[in-house]
């Protein structure tokens, strides 16, 4: 009977000590999805600490090379890269929009109940406005982060926003309920865009990849890691960033149609 209590004892000291605190640990980080930790980080002046929900790509290429959802999962991913954000994984946001049999989000207002309703404090809402996936790729992206106002029912219009704007424009005026916005069309036949994705693939280290820096032009889902990236230091920048400059207007792709479509992964 002594030997069953000391056992007991010590089951219930190792509960508390090993067990219990890694329970806890990950109940309390179930919510949000797993931030990232080393080298590419970005900095984040302008948000500060935030709770982030990412909702699915709204389609505007005419394009069926892609899946929104999947899109709006590597944004996600690559969000958990800037300091302070925390991201509420894409599945919670789609289950969340099934259940009300929401297809889409609708106006500034409608991000703002979808985002209370996940317990975050903003929602990023982004169309795909260009997609070529034959190297070299082109994608355009149009993205608006809506957090709370007091007057949050400006429709979402992220198209006209990227027609609107310049790839150097900073918008003059913020709609009542978004807290940032940017619009471009990344194409990897611009040399200064491939300059700027070189970096973000050193930070990869795609040095370890055969094809280096290539990996992230030649993959379709590296370079739409890459875009997603990009969109957000646009974001955190105001709209703006002189490391990426490649231009929305006028810039028709230079692959031919015998071109082989980008690997899938």
């Amino acid at each position: 009977m002594t030997m069953k209590l000391e056992n007991h004892g010590r089951f219930a000291r190792t509960v508390r000590r090993w067990i219990l605190p890694t329970v806890l640990l990950s109940l309390s980080q179930a919510g949000c999805a797993q931030r990232h930790v080393g080298p590419g980080l970005i900095g984040n002046q302008r948000l500060g600490s935030i709770t982030i929900a990412v909702a699915p790509a709204i389609n505007e290429s005419g394009s069926t090379d892609f899946d929104p959802e999947h899109f709006a999962d590597e944004m996600a991913n690559e969000l958990g890269y800037v300091d302070g954000i925390n991201v509420v994984p894409v599945s919670r946001v789609l289950d969340v929009m099934r259940e009300h049999g929401w297809d889409q989000v609708e106006s500034a207002a409608h991000a703002l109940q979808i985002a209370d309703l996940l317990g975050a404090d903003a929602m990023l809402v982004f169309a795909v406005t260009t997609y070529n996936a034959y190297d070299p790729p082109k994608i355009g992206v149009a993205a608006q982060l809506f957090g709370h106002r007091p007057d949050g029912g400006s429709r979402v219009d992220p198209v006209k926003l990227s027609q609107s704007a310049t790839a150097t424009e900073t918008p003059r005026r913020v709609e009542d309920g978004v807290l940032a916005q940017a619009s471009r069309v990344f194409d990897a036949s611009h040399e200064d865009l491939i300059r700027d994705l070189k970096g973000y693939a050193a930070e990869r280290n795609a040095g370890d990849n055969p094809y280096g820096y290539r990996w992230y032009v030649i993959s379709q889902r590296r370079f739409m890691q890459y875009c997603c990236n990009a969109t957000i230091r646009l974001l955190l920048a105001g709209g703006t960033d002189g490391a990426v400059t490649a231009k929305a207007q006028g810039n028709e792709p230079r692959g031919k149609p015998e071109q082989k479509a980008l690997a899938a992964r």
